[in-house]
């Protein structure tokens, strides 16, 4: 059998001279609620976590997650030098192939936010699409490019009430949250689709109004639920085993740290479908 080569090690390799002395992470520098060079994020949070259970320092490479950031963070390293820039991913899809993945560490969903007082007040996405067509009719509805929110605005006879968001965007003070204390609470949108994390945490930052936040379920051709796993490189297979077993038995208070973010977490099987 053709060995995996990483960097011109073998896999195997690698795997069995890899004792890191410390937990190096990389996580990007402007991304609330995940992460931030400030450390208010909740992967920030979880990162120093792990590093407690390990009982290893922990450092931080900061890159932006935009394009290539496998290359560019836990796959490079400067020529000369023997360590990579990091060797965990905090935040990857579970089953990612550009990683080797651990077990997921939360399941979310996307979500419908909403504020209180405004003419929708409902408690369920289900009476969000009961409420009378000619209310829905005058709504604007946040999306970003790329999500599930589009084909199921298309799939209950929305699609018009779609305001259309760029996930990427160039102006490096914007963050995805901003349609929340911006947009909606200034009443430019009436209600926006967003991943849960990014929509419960930002609901729960704002102060004069109340903005409420609704799961959305999947439906058939329409997924809105993933599971959030962490990333090492492939064929480190005892290092990935190894974070395993801390996720495992830091589970409590990763479920707290998240409660705390206003995660919406979904059951994991729900998830994996």
């Amino acid at each position: 059998m053709v060995a995996i080569t990483v960097c011109g090690q073998t896999a195997g390799a690698q795997e069995e001279s890899f004792q890191p002395r410390v937990l190096r992470v990389c996580q990007d520098p402007g991304s609330l609620p995940f992460s931030n060079d400030a450390g208010d994020g909740f992967e920030n949070r979880i990162a120093a976590l792990i590093a407690e259970r390990m009982e290893l320092p922990l450092e931080t490479f900061w890159y932006p997650q935009r394009i290539n950031v496998v290359r560019n963070t836990i796959n490079y390293k400067l020529p000369g030098q023997s360590d990579f820039r990091c060797d965990l991913l905090t935040g990857v899809p579970a089953g990612w192939g550009a990683v080797s993945t651990t077990k997921p560490y939360y399941s979310s969903t996307y979500v419908l936010v909403y504020v209180k007082g405004r003419g929708i007040d409902v408690d369920s996405v289900d009476a969000f699409l009961a409420l009378d067509r000619g209310i829905l009719a005058k709504l604007k509805i946040g999306v970003f490019d790329r999500s599930p929110a589009t084909p199921w605005l298309k799939a209950h006879g929305l699609l018009e009430r779609a305001v259309p968001y760029r996930m990427m965007n160039a102006d490096p003070s914007y963050y995805p949250g901003k349609i929340v204390d911006d947009d909606l609470v200034k009443g430019k949108i009436d209600a926006a689709i967003l991943w849960g994390p990014i929509g419960g945490y930002f609901a729960k930052q704002v102060k004069d109004v109340e903005v409420r936040v609704l799961p959305l379920r999947s439906e058939p051709g329409v997924r809105f639920d993933y599971s959030i796993s962490m990333g090492v490189r492939h064929g480190e297979t005892a290092w990935r085993k190894r974070i395993n077993a801390v996720l495992d038995d830091v589970k409590v208070e990763i479920a707290q740290i998240l409660l705390e973010f206003g995660v919406p977490v979904v059951n994991e099987r729900s998830a994996s479908r």
